[in-house]
């Protein structure tokens, strides 16, 4: 009765939460006199040029010298066979990122991004999580990425390389992106990466952090845009608020090795040209004690790593699980 009380409590704080972030009704309000009908035919939606710069909008800011701030926020699940699918913590990320404009018209898009582990009945900080599969204490390893960096062209990015890892090179494919109009006031677009490639953990180094010798990683992002803001010429910055959710292994720091099962962030995501629109909390921690993360690179600097090869880079293996532990 009382998980039952629970979840219904979390469930309507979540629909609470949605109602409150813009962009997440049907459709956003209608200005009136607005042309919709001629904002919307300004979309050159099959040409490679428009998504390209559309795209660019999003991630960042055209006028080179602005910074724009990202944002997400959810909850990790933990999923394996015979049982429940489990709520394990939640998950939230701040980031900076600004453009360097190359010659051929591209851009390239310079990023930090720091995420943090919380706990899901007080929201606090996790640095230790007890994991209800291993029934042991396991130090939480926030993510640090710096710098994420990429190009945005005419045509679709090479997959990341995460250190040379990934070798996969596809033919160059024509950037045309999947944009759905609303009741004609809202712009959707959904963005997916599927990715299997050799693990920077090898498990014969890190027994209790690998997932094995490859590793399957899927993000799927769906941004939610007024039309009004992507059809305005002047903007060269277009704020956005949306989902982002990734399939993932076992986070390393979990030390669940080649158990099987898997992890799904389930979260909200926005893009915004004034820092202060990140929630208070988290902006104020991310102050507090990643600070850096808050400004964007000025250099085009690498490698571009994630957050599995920045693991193998900065940390060290767990010694063995203790009989008993």
């Amino acid at each position: 009765m009382t998980d039952d009380l629970n979840r219904r409590s979390f469930i309507g704080a979540a629909a609470a939460g949605a109602a409150m972030i813009p962009g997440f009704g049907p459709a956003f309000a209608a200005t009136p006199g607005y042309d919709y009908d001629a904002a919307i035919a300004s979309f050159k939606f099959k040409d490679p040029i428009w998504n390209r710069d559309a795209y660019a909008k999003l991630q960042a800011n055209l006028d080179v010298t602005k910074t724009k701030y990202g944002w997400v926020q959810g909850i990790c699940l933990g999923t394996k066979d015979n049982e429940r699918v489990r709520e394990l913590f939640g998950f939230e990320v701040a980031s900076a990122c600004k453009f360097l404009k190359n010659p051929d018209g591209s851009y390239r898009k310079l990023l930090r991004e720091v995420g943090y582990y919380t706990d899901l009945k007080t929201g606090e900080y996790l640095s230790e999580w007890q994991n209800p599969y291993q029934n042991e204490k396991v130090r939480v390893v926030p993510i640090t990425n710096d710098p994420f960096n990429y190009t945005i062209s005419e045509f679709y990015p090479d997959p990341p390389s995460f250190g040379g890892l990934n070798t996969e090179k596809p033919p160059k494919v024509p950037f045309l992106l999947k944009w759905t109009v609303v009741g004609k006031t809202t712009l959707l677009l959904e963005t997916d990466i599927h990715l299997f490639y050799p693990n920077a953990l090898d498990p014969e180094k890190w027994p209790r952090e690998s997932s094995g010798k490859m590793l399957r990683a899927s993000e799927m992002y769906r941004y939610v845009i007024r039309v009004e803001d992507m059809a305005d010429p002047k903007k060269t910055s277009v704020e956005y608020t949306g989902t982002w959710n990734r399939i993932t292994p076992w986070l390393p720091w979990m030390l669940m090795g080649q158990t099987q099962g898997h992890i799904t962030y389930v979260t909200y995501m926005g893009g915004f040209d004034d820092m202060n629109a990140i929630p208070a909390k988290l902006l104020a921690h991310t102050k507090a004690n990643h600070p850096k993360f808050l400004t964007a690179p000025e250099k085009d600097e690498g490698p571009s790593l994630s957050s599995i090869e920045n693991y193998a880079r900065m940390q060290k293996p767990a010694p063995p699980k203790q009989p008993g532990a």
